[in-house]
This record gives structure tokens, sequence and C-alpha cells, in this order.
């Protein structure tokens, strides 16, 4: 693991049994450099692991919500240095997963850029909120790179011309053409944090086994055929009646 200052990097906040997240690099965009990489991921793992949080919500300090990778530290992170390359990229694998991977269900709260690395966290979070000043996209061509760690959450998203537009032409789009595509749930004006708290409040409600198994449910039924996809769904149908309290 990377050493850093998650205190620094990322603020947490309890609301009852919401936690809320905040990448704390505003004078960078929120940039995703190593360190803060490290920190998310570590941040998202412990909110995972806590019984007293039961929803998380993911935001940015600042202006914009996450700018992508940290493109300066490209410098050090050279072919010449193939290790460091090799971990920065795992880290990066895991962080992006993180959120679906988790139990417990995650809302972002998204305002100014999500481009790259920080559009990928938002899709890849379970709902979106997203402010009027969002501008979602993948400009990593126009930089000689490429969406290489992100591309799967876009094709995933998106139909295949659609994610590919995204992708080679390298175009911002704004929040209501991101919610027209289905890559948000909702735009609001202003701070987006208070509609995406009014979200994770919601599921803080619920039985959390329950709402643990819908969102497992939910992702495992998105990659599987019908059949099998019926047969997951029938299973957790038997297993979700231990869920309610016995009725008097």
């Amino acid at each position: 693991m990377f050493d850093v200052n998650k205190d620094t990097l990322i603020l947490t906040e309890n609301r009852g049994a919401i936690r809320i997240l905040t990448m704390n690099r505003p004078d960078k965009l929120n940039a995703l450099n190593t360190g803060l990489t490290q920190a998310l991921l570590d941040a998202l793992q412990d909110a995972d692991a806590d019984d007293t949080v039961r929803a998380v919500v993911l935001t940015g300090a600042g202006r914009g919500f996450c700018a992508g990778a940290d493109l300066s530290e490209f410098k050090t992170l050279t072919p010449l240095h193939a290790e460091a390359v090799e971990a920065r990229a795992d880290l990066t694998c895991h962080t992006q997963m993180a959120m679906q991977n988790m139990s417990k269900p995650v809302v972002a709260a998204v305002q100014g850029a999500a481009v790259g690395g920080g559009a990928g966290l938002a899709i890849g979070c379970d709902m979106v909120v997203a402010s009027r000043s969002l501008k979602f996209g993948y400009p990593e061509l126009k930089h000689s790179i490429l969406p290489a760690l992100v591309m799967t959450g876009i094709v995933r998203a998106l139909g295949r011309k659609q994610a590919f537009e995204m992708i080679s032409l390298g175009r911002l789009i704004n929040a209501d053409e991101a919610l027209s595509m289905g890559l948000i749930n909702r735009v609001v004006d202003g701070d987006p944090l208070p509609a995406a708290v009014e979200i994770a409040e919601i599921w803080a409600g619920y039985e959390p086994r329950a709402m643990t198994a819908a969102k497992s449910l939910f992702y495992k039924v998105e990659d599987l055929p019908l059949e099998a996809a019926m047969r997951e769904g029938r299973d957790v149908n038997a297993v979700m009646r231990s869920f309610r309290e016995p009725q008097s």
C-alpha cells in the first residue's frame, strides 16, 4: 500500500448511518495522483467494513468533482519504472471497481469537471446526482493517452456507438445530455450534495441485509444470461424472506 495521509486527502463526515467522503485536492480539481487514489480506495473499504455505515456519498471539494488522472505524475511513471507503473495501474483498477464491489450503496454528488478517471468514478457509483455545472467526458486522446482503465465502465454504461464517440472524440457533455444518455440519475441547480444525501438517507432506512442483497443481485444479473440470472433471482427470493421481522 502507498503511504498517504488519508485525513488530508479524503474528508470524512458521518451523518447518522451515512458516510460522506470528499476528495480533497480542490486546487487540482481533485486530480487523481497516487496519494488521493490510495486514500479514496482505503476510505471506501473502511466505509464498507463499518457496520454503522449503511450508505455512502462520494463527492469532491471545490468547483470540480474530479479532473481525472494527475498528468504531472506521469513524468515519473514511465516504462523505465515498470514496477511503479504496474502498481499504479493495479491501484487505479481496484479503485475504479470499488464502488460496485462494495456491499453498501454509493451515490456520487458531482459538480463541475468529471473527466477521465473522474468520469469513471462517477458512473462507477450506484447512482449519480449532478449539478448543472457538470462537464463530463473522456478527453484522454487529446493528451496522447488512452482512457484504458475507465473504458470498461463507459462501454457498459452506453451503447457501442455512443461509447466510442465519447472516447474517440473527447467531447465534454453537460448535465442535461448526460441525463438523457442515462449516465446520471438527477440534475439539480447548485450544490448536488443535499439531493445525494437525501437518496442515501432512503437507502440507510432499509434493512441492511436486504439492501446488500439487492445491490449484489443487481450487478450479478447484469452480466448473466437470462436463465442464469433468473436462477440467481430465485435463490435470493428465498433468502430475502429471512430479512423480514416476524409478524405478530
